[in-house]
């Protein structure tokens, strides 16, 4: 590593009842990409916060290009070249992506018009860059997640900074805008610019990164050189043991005892209804690209977003769902992909989040028993293993991957006939992965019938009975497990 610009000495920070870092040290070279890796709850993104302004850290220094310096704002991290790309989106959707790229920054003209034309040319360099070809006044609510995603790192790259946090900047991405991103990061190195990347995805790390920093439970636990990059290398310093990988089994499913859609036709794509089924105890994979509509007939499926016209049948009756509570009536149930948004209020504890959608359970006379609930919150949390230093802790103050198991944790305290998990492992390391994969197969060999949406090839062959494969609202065509291959899945997905 040459001269480093940057260096983080010693820093500690504390949360209630948690110690995020305990004297933690990361150095980065001009042109350097240091990958930073580590379980959820590791630190990584507390460490990136404090280095982007976020938080403040209770002891240690930051040293840049020699200097020790204070980066008390997000301001003052920009100040001093540093860009952030989160992980969870930081757009606004009702304005346009020109306007989310210069926002605070737009140019101006005569005093203080905002200058629209160069605002929208300039912007759309940066898309371009990105391999997003868009009209700058284009609205970011007429836009897919994955492309906000590249319209929030288009804007980091607006600022010329000297050095990019990218925390999963391709959590949300297909195969080709990933590749175009990990493209765009080479020329940036190239370019002299220093960029830090966090992933769970191992193969971009072995691709782009010249060191990889690992963190355990919020410490430093050693570092790889470029030549000693491997996945068993990361993977053991990240969990402190090895990953047993396992082929799935396929569970024993009557064939007669289904889940049937039929028909269902959704507001994104009404002219393409869909039909397909799912045994109990089975793991249907939904596989397709960005947009090919299959979150779409998720929220369908749990009324989230009213079905234009289908039904839906359980134990040989069709049911009518016209609202998330007939679907929850019907043990239906849905993980969905924002967890942290539609899956969780994050305000409140783990023991509210696990109990809320079943309060009268544990209500007597119209008054709630706070005993039966953390008893409840308590077993649920054991169960799934859920860290957390007790049931009243913040699902805010939680991991990814925990966060994930409070979500699962409430539904499976109301015992589901159908689950339906949208992106399960999205922005969640190789430890709390191999835990929600076991959690599924467990669901699936008690009878549950699970359908799982995913963007990732290996989860999505790995861990599925059959694979339905969609492209614009339709499906393609199901494989079963003996026929399905990545070039199979892909051929259907691209509409073949």
């Amino acid at each position: 590593m040459s001269k480093p610009i940057l260096e983080m000495k010693g820093i500690t920070k504390r949360f209630p009842g948690v110690l995020a870092l305990g004297d933690v040290d990361l150095a980065v070279g001009e042109g350097e990409v240091i990958a930073l890796a580590g379980e959820n709850g590791a630190g990584k993104s507390t460490l990136m916060k404090i280095l982007g302004g976020v938080y403040q850290p209770d002891e240690g220094t930051i040293v840049i290009n020699s200097k020790v310096t204070a980066i008390r704002s997000v301001g003052d991290a920009g100040a001093n070249g540093i860009g952030f790309v989160h992980q969870e989106l930081n757009v606004l959707d009702n304005l346009t992506a020109a306007e989310n790229v210069y926002l605070g920054r737009e140019p101006r003209k005569i005093g203080f018009i905002v200058d629209r034309a160069k605002m929208n040319a300039d912007a759309e360099v940066f898309l371009k860059r990105l391999g997003l070809d868009i009209p700058g006044r284009t609205r970011l609510s007429e836009l897919s997640i994955a492309q906000q995603q590249l319209v929030e790192i288009a804007k980091a790259l607006s600022l010329n900074a000297r050095m990019l946090i990218m925390d999963e900047p391709t959590s949300s991405l297909t195969l080709t805008e990933t590749e175009r991103l990990l493209g765009v990061i080479k020329e940036l190195r190239d370019q002299g610019v220093s960029i830090i990347y966090i992933s769970h995805r191992l193969g971009e790390i072995k691709e782009i990164a010249d060191r990889v920093v690992v963190l355990r439970d919020g410490r430093n636990a050693g570092v790889l050189e470029r030549d000693e990059i491997n996945h068993e290398a990361i993977v053991k310093l990240m969990v402190g043991r090895d990953i047993k990988h396992t082929d799935r089994p396929q569970n024993a499913t009557d064939v007669s005892d289904t889940v049937k859609v039929h028909g269902l036709r959704t507001r994104r794509y009404p002219n393409s209804p869909i039909s397909f089924e799912i045994r109990k105890g089975e793991i249907l994979g939904f596989a397709g690209l960005v947009g090919a509509g299959r979150s779409d007939a998720a929220q369908a499926i749990f009324g989230v977003d009213v079905p234009l016209s289908g039904t839906v049948e359980m134990d040989g009756k069709a049911i009518s769902i016209a609202s998330a509570r007939d679907a929850i009536r019907n043990g239906i149930f849905l993980v969905p992909e924002d967890r942290r948004n539609s899956g969780l209020i994050v305000d409140l504890s783990i023991r509210e989040n696990i109990t809320l959608p079943s309060l009268d359970r544990y209500s007597s006379g119209g008054l709630v028993s706070r005993a039966d609930e953390t008893k409840k919150a308590e077993e649920m949390s054991e169960r799934l293993r859920v860290k957390a230093p007790s049931v009243e802790s913040k699902a805010s103050t939680l991991s990814g991957g925990n966060q994930q198991k409070v979500v699962l944790a409430k539904w499976l305290s109301l015992e589901p006939k159908l689950l339906i998990f949208d992106e399960p492992t999205r922005g969640i390391d190789v430890g709390a992965k191999s835990e929600i994969y076991q959690l599924m197969r467990e669901l699936a060999a008690s009878g549950v019938a699970i359908l799982m949406i995913s963007s990732d090839m290996e989860e999505v062959l790995g861990e599925s009975d059959r694979i339905a494969v969609m492209h614009e609202g339709t499906i393609t065509g199901i494989l079963d497990r003996a026929e399905a291959n990545e070039e199979a899945v892909m051929r259907l997905a691209v509409g073949h």
